[in-house]
């Protein structure tokens, strides 16, 4: 556990993520209960080749290099799986309300049960599909590998308030799937009006053709 302490709190420190020492405690012990749900729920991958403090929780952490979430801001994590990476982010910017979304029950029970272990008073678990969602407008959505970009743009057309922001962790090329996603914009209404990819395979050589992508209301 001091080991998982150490690294994280060395990384944050060499990439500026404003992480206190009572986040990173917390951080810390979300990766153990994440590693521990993860036994009995199918939540990441149990082929790790990395330690799950970097290769998912400081994968998310990332996010904050392309956004500053500010207090009252309305966060959905899209697809949350075992709360990422919507958990850690709620952890670091406990000022912001996140609401974590999966149609897999068994993910939204573990991710309740995390929530309520860390104490986390920001963040809400829903047992829905996104398209069930109704009456409810968010600033940013949040995305880890769910979906393409042009359903997810399609989803948030409906869900993101004017000059909303949908950022995704994704990987691979990417070309072709955000090329799609922009194109539709002539078609549909209420599509991106720009798109961006940041990768940060710089970083990390664990993160080699990973991104983050932008896409903006």
């Amino acid at each position: 556990m001091q080991n998982d302490l150490r690294l994280l709190e060395k990384l944050c420190q060499k990439h500026n993520i404003p992480a206190t020492d009572n986040a990173l405690n917390l951080l810390v012990r979300y990766t153990r209960l994440l590693e521990e749900w993860n036994r009995k729920v199918n939540l990441i991958s149990r082929k790790e080749d990395a330690p799950v403090i970097v290769k998912h929780v400081f994968h998310s952490l990332l996010i904050c290099g392309v956004h500053e979430f500010s207090a009252g801001e309305k966060v959905l994590d899209l697809g949350t799986g075992g709360g990422l990476p919507g958990i850690p982010l709620a952890i670091l910017f406990p000022e912001a309300s996140f609401l974590l979304v999966d149609s897999t029950g068994k993910k939204i029970a573990a991710c309740k049960a995390m929530v309520r272990e860390l104490g986390l008073k920001n963040v809400m678990a829903l047992h829905s599909r996104v398209e069930e969602l109704r009456g409810v407008m968010f600033d940013t959505v949040l995305s880890r590998q769910v979906a393409p970009l042009e359903e997810l743009c399609g989803y948030c057309s409906k869900l993101l308030k004017r000059e909303g922001v949908l950022i995704c962790l994704k990987g691979g090329e990417l070309d072709e799937e955000i090329a799609k996603a922009v194109q539709a914009r002539a078609k549909h209404f209420g599509f991106p009006a720009k798109v961006n990819q940041m990768p940060i395979d710089q970083i990390d050589p664990l993160f080699s053709e990973k991104q983050i992508v932008i896409a903006r209301w």
